[in-house]
Formats: C-alpha cells, structure tokens, sequence
C-alpha cells in the first residue's frame, strides 16, 4: 500500500483594522495566527490591512483586491484567512476573485471548536452552531438557484428549488440538535439540583482561550484534564469536588474560553454550558499577565459574561487570578504587585491574585480568597442542640461547614458553631422550628476567632 500525506493548507492571514481599531491590532493578528495553526494551516504570511471603507460585496475595493490576489499567488495559498466577519456575499466573491478558500473569524473559530469537540454534548453544540453559520451561506454552494426537484406531470407546479430543499433539510437537522440540546440541558439542570441538594458551593473558572484556565484546575484538582499552550484547548466543562484547607468542600468547574467577537452561533449553542458560569456561585476569572492585550481580552471577557447575564454587574462574586505571572520580567512584576494592592485595598479584601499555574506561586492565597469569598456570605450559627435531636445534629454534620462542637456532661447537650449557606439557613430552620435558631453569634467579624 502507497501512504501518501494530506497536502498542507497554505494559508494568507489578513486582520482587517479600522484607524480606530489599530490600537489592539497586532494582538488581533497575533490571535488570528494562532487560530490558523491551531487548523494545522501553514501561514505563509500575515499582516494587518488598514481599511477606509468596507465594499459591500467584496469587502475590499478593486485596488487592495487584485492586489491581495497577486500576494496569494505568490504565496502559492489556497487558503485565506480573513480574520473578520464576512457577509456570504463578500465571502463567495472574495473566493471567486482568488480562486481560494476563503474562511472569516466566525468559520475560524467554528473549524476549531469541530476539531476538538470530544463529548456527546460538545459535538452536538458545535453541531447545530456550524448548521446555523452555514444556513446563511448556502448561496456559496448552490449558484445554479433555477435548478429544480419536484414535479410531476406538464401540470404540476415546479416543486423546490434546489437551495430551498437544502435550506429546509438544514431546518429540519437543526430542530433535531436543538431537542437533542435540549434533553442536555434538562439532564444539567437535574444534576445541578443534586448538587444544589448537596450543600456545595460552586466555584466556576472563567477568562480568555488559553489564559490557562485547565492548567490551574489540575493544579488545584490533580484531574488531569488536557491543557496545552492553544486557543480552546477545553470545549467540554469538567467538574470536580475539591476540599479547602478551612474544611469547606467545594465543586471546581473548569469551561470553555472565551474570545473576542465570541460568534453569535456558539453563544446559543453552547448556552447548556454557559449555564454552569452563570449559576455558580463564585467565579474566577483567569487572566493572562503576561498578555500585552490583556485589558483588550478582559473587556472581551466581561462582555460574554453580560451576554450571559453572568459576573459582577449580575451580582455574583468574582476574583480575578492574573495567571502566568512566573512569565513577568522584574518592573512588570512590580508593575502589577502594585495595581493588586491598590485593588485589595479599595475592596478591603483580596479581589486580584497574582499566580502561577505552573510553578504553584500564589495557588495558596488563591485558595484562601476562595474559601474567605465563600464563607463571607453565609450564616455562622451557635445552635445548643439537645440530646434526643441527634437528628439535627446529624443534618448540621452532613450539610454545613462544622467549626467547632462541644458537649455538655450534666445535660448531654451539644453546643455545635456552624457555618451554614443561607439557603441551607433556611431549610434547617424549615425542618428543626423548635430549636430556634438565632440569626448569627454575634457580631463576629472574623471567622479565626472561633
């Protein structure tokens, strides 16, 4: 048998920018060359081009158009990466006028989300999200519109065009994903209660593609989930059970990234992921320090999360760990010691951490500001629970965060102080009326003096 190689994709890389938008460019091209080699493309150039005015069949004007389709001869591609979004039109033209492939930012990054979707539900989600993408594209595919099926009989009407059959089976495949989708999010939304009975807190990590987001969950996991220095190198959410040193056992997430642009498709698609950032109880946003675009990619980050009605401004807590920062040469360091500090001391707590996924620097103050973010928002409670309620106290055990128990020889009673979450607070006030449960010890600021 003769083996013989897949020929390698030669690809041109164009990031469109307007005057406005050079401010962030080169880390946009830099992103987008990344993005192609992720496809195992081989980019044979890569440069950003300044645009005036967007043509709106060609995107590009006559001039800058036959001059990029000298370069892609020269170059000997046959692909070009245009890292924006295309309209079909421009699209289809752009791939008449070269003769080439043509891919925009959105088809980019659905390639890639094909690629590395593992799971029934990642494959599903990315699915109906390239289903969804292509729908408005099948004028590229079928440029014979006249062509006919149907029919029968010099009587009958003409039946479909070929374009609306395809359009229709598209319909009908796409209605398919979507309740397949959604008996994933009735199956999430089941074991979300379970664990909702369970009373673990849920921290999610969220940030940027390649922040090193799996990274810092095996470091603080021991999973072993796959991490590798490349955009979206997790696609399906992975939860684990961790236990804090405080003794607070809490359930990690570790979720898809984000990136600029996030295509419109991919949000709803994925939205049974996205659903476990939005219901988590803390989030940690991973941010890249050593990214010179990093304030660009935490807008972008902060964004997605609104869209999902998720974060800060939707009123759940947030820390921010500036990950990589073993990467940092001494004045950046020092640079971002101090915008911590300022931060910390504004909010009177830690928010920002300086950490290392790979050395293990700041892992442990990160774990600390988790459990501290945590704990300040439920009920410490001092409960003197009798003998013959053995059966509260067996709830108290299985269901909040025991600080310290002690019983009392003459009576037999346990006097238990409990740290308790306020929906948990609720229930057991609901179950055990007659122990009368104060709202707190007192004015007790700080959880060490127990």
């Amino acid at each position: 048998m003769i083996e013989r190689e897949a020929p390698v994709s030669r690809a041109l890389v164009i990031h469109p920018a307007s005057r406005a938008e050079l401010g962030r460019a080169e880390a946009r091209l830099e992103e987008a060359y990344g993005l192609a080699e992720a496809l195992d493309l081989e980019v044979g150039a890569a440069f950003i081009l300044q645009t005036r005015k967007i043509d709106s069949g060609r995107y590009f004007g006559r001039g800058k158009l036959d001059e990029l389709g000298a370069m892609i001869g020269e170059l000997e591609a046959n692909v070009a990466v245009i890292d924006t979004n295309l309209s079909p039109i421009q699209q289809r033209n752009l791939e008449n006028a070269w003769n080439v492939k043509v891919i925009d930012r959105t088809g980019l990054i659905l390639e890639i989300f094909g690629q590395r979707a593992r799971t029934k539900e990642g494959v599903l989600q990315v699915e109906l999200a390239r289903l969804a993408y292509e729908r408005s594209r099948l004028v590229r595919t079928w440029t014979h519109l006249e062509r006919q099926r149907g029919g029968r009989g010099f009587l009958a009407g003409p039946g479909e065009t070929q374009i609306e059959t395809d359009r229709r089976l598209l319909n009908e495949k796409m209605a398919k994903l979507r309740r397949q989708l959604d008996e994933v999010r009735r199956t999430r939304a089941l074991h979300r209660s379970q664990r909702q009975d369970v009373p673990f807190p849920t921290v999610a990590l969220v940030g940027y593609t390649n922040a090193g987001k799996s990274t810092l969950f095996n470091k603080l996991t021991g999973a072993g989930v796959f991490a590798q220095d490349m955009p979206f190198a997790t696609l399906d959410p992975t939860v684990r059970a961790v236990d804090l040193p405080g003794g607070t056992r809490i359930l990690l997430s570790d979720t898809v990234g984000f990136i600029t642009d996030l295509p419109t498709e991919l949000i709803a698609a994925f939205r049974a992921t996205l659903e476990e950032v939005r219901e988590a109880d803390l989030l940690v946003h991973i941010i890249d320090a050593s990214d010179p675009d990093r304030e660009g990619r935490i807008q972008d980050v902060e964004s997605v999360l609104d869209a999902i009605e998720a974060g800060p401004a939707h009123d759940q807590a947030m820390l921010e760990a500036w990950n990589k920062s073993d990467r940092l040469d001494d004045e950046s360091t020092e640079d971002l010691a101090i915008t911590i500090q300022m931060a910390n001391l504004k909010a009177g707590k830690p928010v920002k951490l300086a950490v290392s996924a790979v050395t293990g620097q700041g892992v442990d103050s990160l774990i600390d500001a988790i459990e501290r973010t945590l704990s300040s928002e439920n009920e410490r409670l001092q409960i003197i629970v009798p003998p013959q309620d053995a059966r509260a106290l067996a709830w108290l055990h299985a269901h909040g965060d025991v600080l310290d128990s002690e019983i009392d020889p003459a009576t037999g009673a346990t006097t238990i102080q409990v740290r308790l979450h306020p929906v948990e607070a609720g229930r057991f006030r609901s179950q055990f009326p007659d122990l009368a449960i104060p709202q707190g010890i007192g004015e007790v600021e700080d959880e060490d003096d127990f």
